[in-house]
């Protein structure tokens, strides 16, 4: 990464290369900012090789959920991902499909327990079924807002089995006194949520994900049309 930031080969970084840079991890302005205050030791508005360095893990903590700390500077996480900002919708789909999902398979079958019990239509539950789980944690009003923000993925106002154990996920984090991310970290990202994401082609056929007769009845048609807007453009 040094060299892409470095230009002059100085060995040092400078805020305005660094910012430019750093916005590509797709962290936001607030959370930069604490890991640019945090590696720029002496507030110099320069960062040398180490402190750069430090700025990198931070960020690579950043989008795996940590708390960006100078403590979890010595935890494991894999390397920060960065990407073009002008295509976000390819931030999670492209970076993150070879990524293990963090959801582990014994606690998704709790889930997806819990899942069930709710009575799900067509494989999905309305925010008025997941409400009472959420409050049921005890955690504050704006951390399940945030929760329920990050984990329905499609932003339909209903959460599909996967969705849910997001949800379910993040609010274990939050239990266990883990900060609830601003952005999904990629590797939360469900498999199922990540393939149509890095073809754009493919996204008016997101909803096929969900199970339901009607959407299949008129996937076909949606289908069809994306195929030939572009041709006729």
């Amino acid at each position: 990464f040094l060299p892409q930031v470095d230009s002059a080969n100085a060995g040092r970084v400078l805020a305005s290369d660094a910012a430019v840079f750093l916005k590509k991890s797709g962290l936001t302005d607030l959370v930069l900012g604490k890991i640019w205050d945090l590696a720029d030791t002496d507030g110099k508005g320069i960062l040398n090789k180490q402190e750069f360095f430090v700025a990198l893990r931070l960020v690579a903590c950043a989008q795996n959920g940590l708390d960006v700390s100078l403590n979890s500077l010595n935890l494991p996480v894999p390397p920060p991902r960065f990407t073009d900002t002008s295509s976000p919708l390819l931030l999670s789909g492209t970076a993150s499909s070879d990524l293990p999902w963090a959801v582990k398979a014994e606690d998704k079958a709790k889930y997806d327990a819990i899942f069930d019990s709710l009575n799900p239509v067509n494989g999905l539950l309305s925010g008025d079924k997941v409400k009472p789980v959420l409050l049921n944690s005890k955690l504050p009003v704006d951390i399940l807002g945030r929760v329920w923000e990050l984990s329905d993925i499609d932003h339909d106002g209903m959460l599909d089995r996967d969705e849910f154990a997001v949800a379910m996920f993040l609010v274990y984090c939050a239990l266990e006194k883990e900060p609830v991310p601003m952005s999904l970290p990629a590797a939360l990202v469900p498999p199922s949520k990540r393939k149509p994401l890095s073809v754009p082609g493919a996204m008016p056929l997101i909803p096929s994900s969900t199970s339901t007769k009607e959407s299949h009845q008129s996937l076909p048609p949606v289908g069809i049309l994306a195929a030939k807007t572009p041709l006729t453009q």
